[in-house]
Parts: C-alpha cells; structure tokens; sequence
C-alpha cells in the first residue's frame, strides 16, 4: 500500500465527480497505461512539454582523428545518414525488441540526472564523471579518457567536406532565453560560427528542444557505460546539434568493442521514445527512474510486434498520411457509473450550432446573431491571403457564365421580362448584400433550376390570364418574403436537424451530376451548330437518275456547285457551312477537356515533389485560372471562330418599356394580392429546400469551421433580398450547392509540411466574406467589361463547368459504397464502415440511397414533374426516419447521422427498435428471421454500459 507521506494527490473534475489519484512510488494492480495516466494528471510538473529534435552521433575513429559524426535524426519521422553521403527520405523506425529492453535495463541500473545546471559541454561531462564517481566504477585513467572522448569534434552531415577541427576550443555557450524565445547576440554569433543547418531549421516547429545522442565503442572500457540527463534550463552547446535548438536531454552510451553490443540500436531506442509525445511528456515531468521506467513500459505496452518470418526488417514504412492522435493513451480511466444522456448531449450540440427550437419568437435569429457577431470583423481580416484572390477570381468565371445561361432561358421563358441584364443586376445585388450580412458568407448565391421552372409556371398563367407578369410577380415575392420572415419567427430552421448525409449526399451527387451533364450537353451544342466536316467530303450533289449521275462524287468547287443547280440536282448541307467554321467543334472539345485537365492537374501540384512550397501552392491556388488562361491564349492564336462569351454592354432593362421599378398594379385587379399565396406557398417550399440543404453542406463538420452556423440569419436576409428583387423585377436567387461546395474546397487550409515525412494535415477553411462579396461586385461590373470578357471561349467555361462537378463529388462517401459493389471482397478498401457493418447491409443502405438519387433524378429531367423536386427532398427525409425500422442504430451512426429523437424509451423499449407501424414495416422488407437477428442485437445493445453504446 502506499503510504500517506509518499502519496500525492491528482484531483480530476468531470461534472459533480471528484476522483482522487494516488501518484505515489507504486501503483498495485494497475497496468502501465493506467500509471502513466494516472502520473500525467500530475498539475505539479516543474518542466513545460515541448516538441523535440533528437540527433544521433556516433563515435567515429579515422587514423589519429576522432570525432562524433552525425548518422541519423528525428523530428516525427527517422532520417539516416545513406552510404551515399545523403539523407535518406523520413520514415517510421522500426525497432528491435531486444533493443528496447536492453535500454530499460540501462536506465534502471545505469546514471540518471535530472535538472542538472550545466552551460557546456564541459561541466555536463564533469557531472557525468561525478556521479558514476559514487560507485566507483571508472579509474582516474578512465575518466580522463570518457572526458576526452566526450569533449570530441562534432561534424554533422551538412558539415562534411570540412577540415576536420583538431583542437578543441573551449567556449561556453549562453542560456536559451525562454521567456521571449529569441536566441542571444553571443547565441547568433556562434550559429553563423557553426554553420548550422539553417535550411532545416525551417521545417522545425517554434519552441522546439533538442535531444542529443551519443553512441560509440572504444578500447579502454570493460563494460558499458551509460548516462541519462535531462538540463534544468535548456542550452544551446557549442555545435553539439545540427541546428541552432537549445538541448534539453542527452543520453550517452560508449562500451567496448563487441560484435553483438548494438549500441547503435539502441540509441535509435531512445531516439524513438523521445520522438514519441507521450513518452516525451514523462521525460520532461519525471522526478526520478521510475517514471521513465513507466512512461517505457507503457510504450512496450503499445508497440506493435512485426513477426520477422514475415517482415523484411530492411524495407521502410513510409509515414502515414494522417498521424493518428496520440491523446486515448492520456486518458484518464472510465467511470462507467456516471450515465451519459445520449439523447441530452445531441440536444445541447443542436443547441450550439442553432438547430434547437428557441420557443420564443424570432429566438433563433437572436441567438445567431450574438454567435456571429464576435467574428464580424476577423471575417474581413482572415481575407488577407493570395489564396482569397485566387478564389475570387476563380469563382467570378465559375458563376459568371451560369448567370448568363439562366439570363438567356429565363428571356426566352419570360419573353424578354428578365434576361441577362436583369440575372447580373439580380446577382450583384443580392450578392453583396449577402456577403455582409449572411451567417455563412461561404455559401454563395446563384440561380437553380426549380427557381426557373417555378418563373415559367407563373408567366404561363399570368398569359392566360391576360394579366402584367411583373406585377403579378411583385405579389407573389412579397408574401414569400412574409412566409420567410414567419419560418424565422417560429425558428422552422431547426427542423434541419433532419436533414442527415443520406439526403445531403442525395441532393449534391444530384447536383453535381446535373452540372457534369450539362457541361457535355453545352459542347454537344457546339457541335449541332458547328458540325465536323472535311474539305471535299461533305459537299456532295444529289441528282436524278434521268438527268444526270455525273454529279453525286466529291464538289470542291464554285462551277461544279453551279453544274449541279442547273441540274436541277440538290446539294447537301455541308456546301454551306463556311470553311473557316469546319473545325470549331473540334476546337470546342480540345478547349473543354484541355481546361479540365489542367485544372485537375494544377490543383493536385500542391502534393508534387517538385519547387518550393510557396510554388507549388500558389499554382494550385490559381489552378483554375492559369487553365483558362492558357486555353483562352491558344484559341486566340489560332483564330478559329469558337463561339465566345456573351455579356451585355448597355446598363438598361432587356425589356424597352419596363424600368426598373416594377409597379403593384399594371393592369391587374385587386383580388390578385389574396390569389398571390397559393403560388408563393409553393415558390417559399422551393426556396426554402434549395436554400438549407446547401447550408447544410457547407456546414458539414468535415469541413472544421469554427465561427459557427446562422442558418435563420441566412434565412432573414434571404426574405429581405427576395422582397428587393421582386420589387426591382430581378431573378431570385437562394444558395447554389456546387458553386457553395467549390468556394468552401477553394479556401481549405492546409498546414506547412514542415517536419521532414509530416503530410499536409487539412485546418479547416478560411471563413471570410471578402470573396463573396468580391465576387458578386465584380459580376455587377461584368457589363463594363465586355470587351475582355468577350475573348474567352464558351468551352472553356464549360470544361470550368466539369471541373466543379467532379470535384463537388469529392468525399463524397456514396460513390465509395457504389465501387465496392462490383469489387470482388479481398480488393476491397480497408474503410471503417465495412469494419463495423455487414457487408450485405451496407449493399442494402447503398441500393436505397441510389434508387432514391435515380428517383430524384427523373423528377428533375421533365418540365412537368420538375416543380415537385423540393418536395421530392422532403420525402428523402421521410424515406431516411423508415430506414430507422430496417438498421440498427449503430449500423445508422456508422452509414448515416442519427436523427433527433424524443426519448431514448421510444427506441429502446423491450430491446426492439422498432413499434408499431415501424415493427410492420420492418416485417415487410427484412422478413421476420432479419427482424429477429436486430431485436437480439437491440437487446445485446441495451445491456452494454452507456459509455460503450456511445
């Protein structure tokens, strides 16, 4: 037991719960894991963590020169010193078990020195040969020549070629100042004396330490010797390290000469553990041997043992693209008698981010509005990036050319009411508005396709009925802007909580397939107008038989095409299309596939091994706009007359003799203002759907934002620009999916692969309004830039077109699931939903989600069904709460998200998860032998602790 004079206290506070770890000399009946956790809970820690660079040296003997040569380092990742005279590429270090336990025998019975006060590497080898004084190990001879052998040349791998240093000068170094992290004018001296490896010190992350490794094998020793220390303050020692770090840890180790003593192993050993940030952490707080002892045993306990008959221990792993988090083996152990509210802890994080009725009025609105405000401004300051001007200008092409298209349906179904003009007006207006005021400026604004139908309903009957479009339009805008304001009032936006990935994933595969179709469609356009046609071929003459056969070959000129008409003989289509035009389409297709592909390939340069990192992210930064570039110059040079981008130059209404302000009667009775709901309760449904689930996508928590969601603001300032526009006679627009998708993936941060074998780890997204705002001003002066903007060739907005939806289907885990149907099981990808879920049921969840794509996709595709696709969405998310009756809960948290629920009681009652309707209905689809399998599963579930269901 322990005893009251040797035990401190830990206090850990987790709600009410006071728990009382003992950190004393032994821990009974406690593994190495739950000690090192227990001694990690310590607050009384005399030392800050920080990250650390390990070096190892190894004693190098050459004739009458002696020095100590740098062969291998660590920043995460092991780099050696190759036969070469190179480094080699960073990977993860295998060990030898026999290496770890030997260290563990050496740290139990060999020095260890905590906080030792040293300024050189004088005084550390004085102290060293002090301490080992006390058992009298060394002779008066010996320890001269540990000192000596310590006290050697140092020559690093950026070093060599150098004149080896003969004499040793004695300087000592000053202290590293901690407090302001800056080195010292004598510090700065001696790194230019030194020539430090600058160049390497960039890939160090700030405020790191150094741990020195000394390895070597000399004559006048009978048996090892070894010496663990750890400086009080930590010093930058006279070219003792590679690079300009202050040392905090040393480890020694020199023995005589034997074949089998693998000294250099186990320097490798240490190198690892203190390369490992748990072990590190035990290394900066250890007050004495056994605490390094157990942070080593805990780091045995998780090691992971590659069987030699089946491993090549010469092949290098390479690192991983996502190092896996560290902090599990910190956790402090479970009371699994403190029961978790599953369904109250889903509540309090809808409550967070906004989707919990407030049960006052306009409560929600209140509520985004205090959660945004703190960041108003860091939303214009986080925009000081290049990487903001390459989004910028990317997504003003991107959204530019969709603008124009609808402009032109829109004219032709409107017969002119609205057109291009009126959609770039519509678009700089509302989106410059939005952009300041919104709660997720991310998302940007744009014109869909039920929208369109929607005007092409309403224009109809206001034919019909002989009455004004305009005014009539005015109406129906206006009571959509009141049923908005009314949504916000009663907080319907928390009903979004309903919207899970099985309909997100739906709606934007949906969306990004129709963008993908319609970027072929548009070229296959070009090539009706602009059909191929070879000199000589195509132009042939059809004649009579009577009259004449002289005729029907080839006609490649002026007096054969006069021959034939005096034939009476027809000539075939080709005679008339113009020589210079004979090759547009297939100009159009190399522009189209030549911008994709550039664009594909430029994005993904940021990954490639060649240029700096500056470089290489600043071209896949402007990816996009270097690919439009270079396909708009080629077209240029070669003067075929593709057809080019059309805007309006005249700032005025496409219609004469409407203005800009639309009039509430023109011709109109009265009771047309009542009549104005029924089509507004459609238009608000329409809008409402294509304006949250966008939202939704862009606030996946995929994407790490940090500033929070406000979907009832966006929907408040979504009410206020509808009533704008109708009054102005303008398109509406509501947030578009792909152009949202393609800002979010434009602005994702990465970090700085600066630890040499350390991926690129994604950050989260630079949240800013600066973009959107930008880019929508910049599409209000898209008429003053027409003679610029009237070189760039349609095909290459439409291979902009491809980029955006295939790159919109990224992540996307439906296509995943779509793949693996056709793979046999042992090609299958190791994801983590086939780990936990049966490989059948996760066909089966794929085969429903995909029938209700197709579903979606067939409402879409015809005009007289296309008016019903939000409603469409909303039966998606009835379809989802059945799947409730067909899946467990844990298969549904592992494919899908959970849906908010009432009470737990409701699902779990006597172990079935389905009632009533749902029990029928699961009977219906699986069978009852299915049905009985997931009530035992359900039961199984229901006896697990809290803690673990979770």
């Amino acid at each position: 037991m322990v005893s009251e004079t040797d035990m401190e206290e830990s206090k850990c506070m987790r709600g009410n719960l006071e728990v009382h770890y003992p950190l004393g000399e032994d821990f009974e009946d406690t593994s190495p894991a739950q000690r090192l956790r227990l001694f990690l809970m310590d607050k009384n820690k005399k030392h800050e963590s920080h990250p650390l660079f390990s070096e190892i040296e190894k004693l190098v003997i050459e004739g009458d020169d002696v020095e100590w040569r740098e062969t291998a380092r660590w920043m995460k990742f092991e780099e050696d010193v190759e036969e070469g005279n190179r480094w080699s590429k960073p990977y993860v270090a295998t060990l030898s078990l026999q290496s770890l336990f030997e260290l563990r025998r050496l740290i139990t019975t060999e020095s260890v020195i905590f906080d030792m006060e040293a300024s050189s590497m004088e005084q550390i080898a004085d102290l060293v040969l002090e301490n080992m004084d006390n058992d009298n190990r060394l002779s008066v001879e010996q320890k001269k020549k540990v000192r000596e052998t310590l006290l050697k040349e140092h020559r690093h791998q950026h070093q060599q070629g150098l004149p080896l240093k003969k004499s040793l000068k004695n300087k000592k170094s000053s202290r590293h100042q901690e407090d302001d992290g800056y080195f010292t004018k004598k510090e700065k001296n001696n790194q230019r004396k030194y020539k430090s490896n600058m160049s390497f010190m960039r890939k160090i992350p700030s405020g790191a330490e150094a741990t020195n490794i000394l390895v070597g094998e000399v004559n006048f020793l009978d048996k090892p010797m070894s010496a663990f220390i750890r400086l009080n303050t930590g010093v930058i020692l006279d070219n003792l390290t590679e690079v300009p770090l202050p040392t905090r840890f040393l480890f020694i180790l020199i023995g005589p000469y034997s074949p089998t003593a693998g000294y250099n192993e186990i320097g490798r050993a240490m190198a690892t553990l203190m390369s490992d940030d748990i072990f590190s952490e035990v290394a900066y707080g250890a007050h004495k041997k056994d605490h390094l002892i157990m942070g080593l045993d805990e780091f045995l306990s998780s090691v992971i043992v590659l069987p030699p008959g089946e491993w090549d221990s010469a092949i290098r792993i390479e690192p991983p693209a996502d190092i896996p988090s560290q902090e599990f083996r910190k956790r402090p152990p479970e009371d699994y008698n403190i029961i978790i509210d599953e369904v109250e802890e889903k509540e309090k994080l809808r409550e967070e981010t906004g989707l919990a009725r407030t049960g006052i009025l306009f409560g929600g609105l209140k509520n985004d509005l205090k959660r945004k405000a703190p960041w108003y401004w860091s939303d214009f300051k986080d925009a000081l990036a290049l990487q903001s001007i390459a989004s910028w200008i990317f997504l003003y092409f991107a959204c530019l050319s969709p603008i124009i298209t609808f402009g032109g349906l829109l004219s032709e179904a409107t017969e002119r009411h609205m057109a291009a003009m009126e959609s770039l007006v519509a678009g700089c207006i509302c989106g410059i508005l939005y952009g300041f005021f919104s709660g997720q400026p991310l998302s940007v604004l744009g014109c869909t396709g039920p929208v369109l139908v929607f005007e092409i309903i309403v224009y109809d009957f206001c034919q019909t009925m002989d009455w004004d479009y305009l005014s009539f339009r005015f109406w129906i805008g206006t009571w959509i802007a009141v049923i908005l304001l009314f949504l916000v009032a009663i907080d319907a936006s928390a009903f979004v909580c309903y919207i899970t990935k099985f309909t997100e994933e739906n709606f934007a595969t949906l969306v990004a397939l129709i963008f993908i179709y319609k970027a072929f469609e548009n070229v296959m356009a070009i090539g009706d107008k602009y059909p191929i046609s070879i000199s000589g071929t195509d132009c042939l003459c059809f004649t009579n038989d009577n009259v004449s056969t002289n005729f029907s070959n080839e006609l490649d000129n002026i007096s054969h095409r006069k021959q034939c008409l005096e034939l009476n003989g027809t000539l075939s289509e080709g005679c008339f299309i113009p020589e210079s035009t004979s090759n547009v389409f297939l100009m159009s297709i190399l522009l189209f596939f030549g911008t994709f592909m550039i664009s594909i390939k430029l994005k993904g340069f940021k990954n490639a091994p060649f240029f700096s990192t500056k470089i290489r992210l600043f071209i896949s930064d402007f990816a996009v706009l270097i690919a439009i570039l270079i396909m708009t110059i080629l077209d240029f040079n070669i003067s075929i007359p593709t057809p080019k981008l059309e805007v309006p130059h005249e700032f005025k209404p496409t219609l004469p003799n409407r203005g800009w302000i639309v009039p509430p009667f023109k011709n109109n009775p009265y009771w047309c203002i009542p009549l104005a709901i029924v089509p507004a309760l459609l238009g608000t449904i329409v809008i409402f759907m294509d304006q949250q689930i966008s939202i939704v996508i862009v606030n996946r928590k995929e994407f790490k934002l940090r500033k929070g969601c406000g979907y009832h603001l966006d929907l408040f300032v979504l009410s206020i620009l509808i009533e704008i526009c109708s009054i102005l006679g303008l398109p509406w627009y509501v947030a578009a999916t792909v152009e949202s998708i393609t800002h979010v993936n434009s602005l994702k941060q990465e970090s700085e692969c600066t630890a040499p074998g350390d991926k690129p780890k994604f950050l989260g997204v630079r949240e800013q309004r600066v973009t959107h705002i930008m880019i929508f001003l910049t599409i209000g002066l898209s008429v003053f830039l027409t003679p610029i903007l009237g070189h760039i060739p349609l095909p290459v907005l439409f291979g902009v077109f491809l980029y955006m939806g295939i790159s919109s289907l990224e992540g996307l885990e439906l296509f995943d699931r779509i793949l693996i149907m056709f793979m046999p099981n042992k090609y299958q990808p190791d994801y983590m939903f086939l780990r936990k879920v049966p490989l059948k049921r996760v066909h089966l969840f794929t085969i429903i989600q995909l029938a209700c794509l197709i579903s979606l996709w067939v409402v879409q595709s015809f005009k007289q069904t296309s008016i019903l696709f939000p409603v469409m969405l909303v039966v998606m998310i009835v379809i989802r709460k059945c799947l409730d009756c067909i899946f467990t809960r844990q298969e549904l948290q592992i494919l899908d998200d959970l849906m908010p629920e009432r009470s737990n009681k409701r699902r779990f009652s006597d172990g079935n998860l389905q009632m009533g309707f749902c029990s029928r209905f699961s009977k219906l689809i699986l069978g009852p032998k299915l049905v009985a399998e997931k009530n035992d599963t359900c039961k199984r579930i229901l006896k697990e602790p809290h803690s673990s269901r979770s």
